[in-house]
């Protein structure tokens, strides 16, 4: 199956975290998408920060595009990869060893993707 991992973090513990911690884990990162590469689809997508986000929504008779992220939330997605794991649990087995997960305010999301697109076709 294919599940989408979404790494999720909070801005304000994100700048509290000490430079040369937050290097340590990044580097443990690309040694983490290393360690799992047969199971990645692909090579993992970083995004930019939040403030550099535009979102397109519902604004009644047409689409409104505003500034930033349209999320409520205090968390921001940071970025997202394509996993292959025979279930959920192995999946988040993968997930659990995100090296990220050891700073604060850090989660990943894990979701299945649709695959089989024949349940929308009429």
């Amino acid at each position: 199956m294919k599940y989408v991992l979404m790494f999720t973090s909070t801005p304000e513990l994100d700048a509290a975290v000490p430079p040369e911690r937050a290097q340590e884990v990044y580097g443990r990162i690309y040694e983490w998408f290393g360690e799992h590469a047969e199971h990645i689809d692909d090579s993992g997508a970083e995004l930019q920060p939040p403030d550099t986000a535009t979102t397109v929504k519902h604004g009644g008779e047409a689409p409104v595009v505003v500034d930033g992220p349209f999320s409520e939330a205090k968390e921001v997605v940071g970025g997202f990869s394509v996993l292959n794991a025979d279930d959920l649990d192995a999946a988040i087995a993968i997930a659990r060893t995100w090296p990220a997960l050891a700073l604060p305010g850090v989660a990943v999301e894990v979701r299945p993707m649709v695959v089989d697109y024949s349940q929308f076709e009429q």
